[in-house]
């Protein structure tokens, strides 16, 4: 929800990345504002060239010496400009630089629960495009601001000083404005707010589209795709266009008004001089003064607009720094010397934080022993992944507690919590950079030895065998391998790591059995001290554990080895039979099952349209 504060205490709240360069910042202004003096002393030449210069009697040398000053006034304002530039470019690049490296830590360092709720496009477009624009807001915006309304403010004292009447006539133009510019306000923030969060979201669609290519194509869904996306665009066009909108119209105000003014002006102006009431050059020094003020008046509105978009960037940027970090460590953190891994829940409860009235996992106890390899089985949506979750505490508890060696988890400090627990996911991630580092991304000894071991214990020796060996790039998530490539080298990447608890959410679904049990085997051997607990989707891991434990409905119902089970509980029978026999490399297999399919059929499946067979009606 946009958050509803006033302007100046939304940009207070950059005061403290703003204070070091303050000086710096100060000294553009007054570069600046200079430039402005200067291009309004001008006009008081012109009025003393045509007043005492260009006269009866005057001579060439007076005429020449005004055109010294006036180009003397215009190098200084040009000079004047380009220190500007020189004193803040500089500072408000590093302000940006600093707040975004401040939000991808806190980014980091917040929930799991905080990234499943927001998405991954709008915290892209805070962290580049709010910050690019807030850089610029300070080192141009904001500072054109200030000197822009003290421009304004000099120059009609200026012109007061020159004519009164004509003055007020020029100042009368100026209540309209206020009062349009008290409306322009309110609807140009609502306006600005909608168009950044509508970009954010379709920086989303693009994320989720690139990485769902594969799904998108496999189903036909191209066009879908496309459709939704260019609904979203277009959202974002009439957004942006009523923008325009409101912006073309205050700039037709504050355009409009002072030229009505000036036109006015000039009629009273002849007047005033055919009276001798005023000088032919104070006439021309007054519009002189005026066309210099009416730039920065035009230019206002632009300068609104872009002191509102910084205001919503700024909420937008705070959203995501106000959001707490409830998963910390205590002010002293238990530092065990050594740790053995006996891994315990004790009465556990998990619910989210938006739902706590439905839990998802209650009254968990169990205790799995050091060195143990305990198999965690149970029907889809039985709490399984949430309760690995809580190990290292990528969820927290919402009752009771997890404990290793009898020491409670938030009692650790959670870095050294991460170091004792490893992990690895069905839904493997990979990161852009080559096989090497993503194996060796936890490790704490990052060497050869180390490397050739995680990958041998994961059966991982395709890795060999690809253009650059373990130097290979391996891209975006590891999209160019297979999904059992995947899962060996997150697998690696656990082993590597050398954890005293090693939690595994299935991550052997993309192998074959015997493969499995290669890996197994080396488990044993390699993590032989190293307690194990593992979502089993197969009768086949399920075999290779020590003991087994069921998961009914959020809570552990039984816990015995796979014979005992099999032979006294009918659910635990249940759930073994549902589970599949053989493991499937979902990518390899949709990749075969496509090319078949369009060799049969003769389609492009890229471009081809599938729809669901309905009786009665054609399908595509």
């Amino acid at each position: 929800m946009a958050t509803q504060s006033s302007f100046f205490s939304s940009i207070s709240r950059l005061y403290p990345h703003v204070k070091p360069i303050i000086p710096r910042l100060v000294m553009g202004l007054l570069c600046a504002l200079l430039a402005s003096l200067v291009a309004l002393t001008i006009p008081q030449v012109l009025r003393v060239l045509i007043n005492d210069t260009l006269r009866v009697g005057g001579t060439s040398d007076a005429v020449w010496i005004a055109f010294g000053a006036i180009l003397l006034l215009g190098i200084a304002e040009a000079g004047l400009v380009a220190l500007r530039r020189q004193f803040v470019i500089n500072p408000a690049t590093t302000v940006e630089t600093n707040m975004r490296v401040s939000l991808y830590s806190h980014l980091q360092n917040l929930t799991v629960s905080f990234h499943d709720r927001w998405g991954s496009g709008q915290l892209l477009s805070r962290a580049m495009t709010d910050l690019n624009f807030l850089r610029r807001w300070m080192a141009f915006g904001a500072i054109m601001l200030v000197v822009t309304t003290l421009t304004v403010v000099i120059g009609i004292g200026v012109m007061f000083s020159m004519s009164w009447q004509l003055a007020l006539i020029f100042l009368a133009a100026a209540v309209p404005i206020m009062i349009y510019g008290f409306r322009f306000r309110t609807r140009f923030s609502q306006v600005t707010r909608r168009s950044q969060d509508q970009a954010g979201d379709l920086a989303t669609t693009v994320e989720e589209s690139v990485h769902g290519i594969r799904v998108l194509k496999a189903f036909g869904r191209s066009r879908e795709a496309l459709a939704n996306f260019n609904g979203q665009a277009e959202e974002l066009r009439q957004t942006e266009i009523q923008k325009a909108k409101h912006l073309a119209v205050f700039s037709l105000v504050v355009t409009l008004l002072p030229e009505l003014a000036l036109g006015s002006g000039l009629v009273v102006g002849v007047v005033l001089v055919s009276n001798g009431e005023l000088s032919i050059g104070a006439l021309v020094a007054f519009f002189a003064t005026a066309a210099v003020i009416a730039m920065p008046v035009e230019f206002s509105g632009t300068l609104l607009a872009m002191a509102l978009t910084a205001k919503a960037a700024v909420d937008r940027h705070f959203e995501v720094m106000d959001a707490v970090n409830t998963i910390t460590s205590p002010e002293n953190p238990s530092r065990p010397e050594t740790t053995v891994g006996a891994l315990s829940f004790r009465q556990a409860g998990f619910a989210f934080e938006d739902a706590p009235e439905h839990p998802i996992l209650k009254d968990i106890t169990l205790d799995v022993r050091p060195g143990e390899t305990m198999a965690l089985v149970g029907i889809t949506g039985s709490g399984k992944s949430a309760l690995l979750q809580l190990v290292p505490r990528l969820y927290e508890v919402s009752a009771g507690s997890v404990q290793i060696d009898g020491m409670d988890l938030r009692e650790y400090d959670v870095e050294q919590l991460r170091q004792v627990v490893g992990v690895a996911f069905e839904d493997t991630i990979l990161f852009s950079s080559s096989v090497r580092d993503n194996v060796l991304l936890g490790a704490s000894e990052r060497s050869d030895e180390v490397l050739t071991e995680a990958l041998d214990v994961a059966q991982a020796h395709f890795v060999y065998s690809l253009p650059q060996g373990l130097e290979t790039l391996i891209g975006e998530e590891g999209l160019s391998l297979s999904g059992g490539q995947r899962q060996r080298i997150a697998l690696a990447r656990a082993i590597a790591a050398k954890p005293k608890v090693l939690v595994l959410d299935d991550p052997l679904s993309a192998l074959d059995v015997s493969t499995e049990e290669l890996v197994e085997t080396r488990l044993r051997q390699v993590l032989a001290d190293t307690t194990t607990l593992i979502v089993a989707h197969r009768p086949s891991t399920v075999a290779l554990a020590d003991r087994v434990a069921l998961l009914e409905n959020g809570q552990i119902t039984a816990v015995g080895t796979h014979t005992e089970l099999l032979s006294t509980n009918d659910h635990y029978r249940y759930v073994i039979a549902s589970l599949d026999e053989d493991a499937h490399d979902l990518d390899s297999d949709l990749e075969t099952d496509l090319d078949a399919l369009e060799q049969t059929t003769g389609l492009d499946l890229d471009e081809a349209e599938l729809t669901i067979h309905q009786p009665g009606k054609a399908t595509r």
